[in-house]
């Protein structure tokens, strides 16, 4: 479990960018498989989201069913980890209830008001980060209570520009919506491509929110197999399916 110290230092605040390792799956899941949308024994992955409930000392853990839109849920109790809420994120004032989202590249961000009072996790891949996810999770935190401007964030593991080669129209995309986009760009050794820079596109966003903070780790999912899980590794090596890591923060009573 990797913590970020910028949300150690909040009072009441537990959290987790959780690793592949440490759990209880096998072959391509190993380890900590928390992915219940993956081909992993099912049974195996509940008790490997129980390893990661009971880390954080939480009575109960939810991810909703992320589909990488902008939808916010609020949460004041859990629900049934077999039939979650369709969104990508989460904010909650409640305490001892994880909110958590799963990744395999995209980026995972995690929130809190500077009081710990007011929380966030947010699954941020291009389509849900261009689509205003994280502007979402910061509107819905503020009815709740927090203000903007004494919101920390920490953007988790997550694929790095390095290794993220795109094509023409998905350069055009983000251009056609902003031409600032274009600097996290660069052309790639492939003619018409680009490497494009997630973490740094996420980061910017964040950046016109008006937080207090914002924290990047700089952990990059496809390059380091040993910890992360990684959907593009996996699918340049023609394997089957993959495993999906956990991000998660809480409000301790």
């Amino acid at each position: 479990m990797i913590t970020a110290p910028v949300l150690d230092a909040i009072s009441r605040i537990r959290h987790g960018f959780f690793t592949r390792q440490g759990g209880g799956s096998s072959g391509m899941y190993a380890s900590l498989n928390t992915g219940l949308g993956s081909d992993d024994d099912r049974e195996i992955v509940l008790s490997n989201r129980s390893r990661v409930a009971k880390a954080l000392g939480a009575d109960d853990l939810v991810t909703p069913y992320q589909h990488h839109s902008n939808h916010v849920m609020v949460v004041t109790k859990a629900w049934d980890w077999c039939d979650p809420p369709r969104a990508d994120a989460s904010v909650t004032a409640s305490e001892q209830i994880a909110i958590a989202i799963n990744t395999a590249d995209c980026t995972p961000v995690l929130f809190s008001s500077s009081d710990g009072q007011v929380i966030g996790a947010a699954h941020a891949g291009w389509k849900g980060a261009l689509g205003g996810v994280l502007e979402a999770t910061v509107d819905k935190m503020e009815t709740l209570g927090a203000r903007r401007s004494n919101i920390t964030a920490v953007i988790g593991p997550t694929i790095s520009k390095v290794n993220y080669e795109v094509g023409p129209e998905f350069h055009r995309r983000f251009v056609d919506e902003d031409a600032r986009n274009g600097q996290f760009f660069r052309v790639s050794m492939r003619a018409q491509h680009f490497m494009f820079d997630l973490p740094g596109y996420v980061a910017d966003r964040l950046s016109q929110l008006g937080l207090r903070s914002i924290d990047d780790l700089a952990l990059c999912t496809y390059g380091d197999e040993e910890r992360f899980f990684s959907y593009r590794r996996t699918t340049h090596r023609g394997e089957p399916d993959y495993g999906r890591q956990m991000s998660a923060i809480m409000i301790a009573r």
